[in-house]
């Protein structure tokens, strides 16, 4: 099943008629940063409206029983003050995915949620959201941009809490957690076709 939808991916792409930036190909520095492996693709609909979908993924073990792991999909319709792929854009996005995190040592307490808890708890569990988001894209020449963007928004978690990192004694069970803040951070090195 998974050889068929990337086989139709990839037939899409290639009968996508190539005439001036009509698709993207990028990747997000901050989660390359971060260690996320991520990719997005973004299509032009019409001359000011473009479709984002860019996910990450984020699967190594790190050392001292630390747990960083997670999917996330995040489709966006993108409307541009001027020309699609330059200048000034809004974005609304949807987000979904799953994670197993733990063991992050940090301080950090905001709007209502504690991330600090990730210090001596692992946490598992899906999450799905929409947003909102205002980015900006630089033309560095013929093919390449740099895109800045920031993203608010909501956040429906259920999650399984565990008593640390490394170990299975469950604590909480299928507990939710509304969340309401960033839902987005990018800083984008764009291909454009």
């Amino acid at each position: 099943m998974k050889r068929k939808v990337f086989l139709f991916l990839v037939m899409l792409l290639l009968g996508w008629s190539a005439r001036g930036q009509n698709v993207a190909i990028k990747t997000n520095l901050l989660y390359d940063a971060l260690m996320n492996v991520n990719i997005g693709l973004e299509f032009g609909l019409a001359p000011k409206w473009t479709l984002d979908v860019s996910g990450d993924l984020n699967c190594w073990k790190l050392s001292h029983d630390r747990r960083w792991k997670h999917w996330l999909a995040q489709p966006e319709a993108r409307y541009w003050f001027c020309d699609r792929f330059a200048g000034h854009f809004l974005g609304v996005h949807a987000l979904g995915g799953q994670y197993n995190v733990g063991g992050v040592k940090n301080g950090i307490s905001f709007l209502g949620s504690d991330f600090s808890k990730l210090s001596d708890h692992r946490y598992q569990g899906w999450f799905v959201g929409a947003g909102i988001a205002y980015g900006y894209a630089w033309i560095l020449g013929r093919h390449w941009n740099l895109e800045a963007e920031i993203g608010v928004g909501y956040v429906y978690t259920r999650y399984d809490k565990f008593n640390c990192a490394g170990c299975g004694r469950k604590l909480l069970t299928n507990r939710p957690h509304h969340y309401f803040g960033p839902t987005k951070a990018a800083i984008n090195l764009v291909y454009t076709f």
